[in-house]
């Protein structure tokens, strides 16, 4: 029976991928842990479905994230900083309703998804933005990577 319990491990450890070839070239990923509390006129608008704050606090990822209420207690975390260059003077990304754009390449980005809206077409890979860990529990929103 030990011989199946080990064959099965064996099995399940050389499935596992360690393929990172998704990975974003251009952006770090720090680990952080920012807590929006929504009782806070800083971050009350969160409390309504649809509505974006951006977090430019110290710490929080590489230029800040843009956090939004999906609906249904449900928030996403993204990257402020464009994710297809490396940060600069003009990479971090400019809000407008629910698109972000980045000033350097006008490139847009669905809040929502993250998805970047104007891709060209030159055969060259893209990234959507980076998008962070964001969980709700009694009012706080907590952002991470």
């Amino acid at each position: 029976m030990t011989r199946i319990w080990g064959l099965f491990l064996m099995v399940m450890l050389l499935a596992c991928s360690n393929d990172r070839s998704n990975r974003n070239p251009y952006l770090q990923e720090i680990v952080f842990r920012f807590d929006l509390n929504l009782n806070l006129p800083l971050y009350s608008p969160l409390s309504n479905d649809f509505n974006v704050v951006y977090v430019g606090s110290s710490g929080v990822g590489t230029r800040g994230a843009f956090v939004i209420n999906v609906g249904f207690d449900q928030f996403r975390a993204f990257e402020a900083s464009c994710p297809n260059h490396a940060p600069n003077d003009c990479s971090t990304m400019i809000l407008n309703g629910l698109v972000a754009t980045c000033p350097c390449e006008d490139y847009e980005y669905t809040i929502v998804t993250g998805q970047l809206q104007n891709k060209p077409q030159d055969g060259n890979r893209y990234y959507d933005m980076l998008e962070y860990r964001a969980t709700y529990n009694g009012g706080v929103v907590v952002i991470s990577n």
